[in-house]
């Protein structure tokens, strides 16, 4: 197929296919006698995995690591796993941090509802922010 074909079947871009191939996740595509790229139903498969990973919160490097897995003959379940267990542990982190963000920020809005919008001093930005933290 064509790599119009082949983006239409994928729902990527013609532009992300030849991105995904300088960049090794798709293998090169085959040349038709006029120059165009032709593609078979492996680079179908192989687009239709990178986008399920990409879902999955994976980067395009991580999914590099499972190709290369996959083509030196090994299994990546347990690469991906991996994988996946760190993605886990970093959204974890990543609420904790949302956490902390929206206490402060609720702190701000309760503190901002004593302030008196007419004592805010000319040579302070904001005194909403600077009474947070006295």
């Amino acid at each position: 197929m064509q790599i119009r074909n082949l983006a239409t079947a994928s729902g990527a871009t013609a532009q992300t296919i030849r991105f995904y191939e300088r960049r090794g996740l798709l293998d090169p595509a085959e040349r038709a006698g006029n120059g165009y790229r032709r593609y078979n139903d492996a680079a179908l498969s192989r687009l239709q995995f990178i986008r399920s990973a990409q879902t999955a919160g994976l980067t395009l490097s991580e999914i590099g690591s499972i190709i290369t897995v996959r083509e030196a003959g090994e299994v990546p379940c347990g690469h991906v796993l991996d994988l996946l267990s760190a993605k886990l542990a970093d959204v974890h982190r990543r609420q904790q941090e949302l956490a902390l963000l929206e206490s402060e920020l609720h702190h701000l809005i309760e503190t901002s509802e004593s302030l008196d919008p007419g004592d805010c001093e000319a040579g302070s930005v904001c005194h909403v922010i600077a009474q947070a933290h006295q």
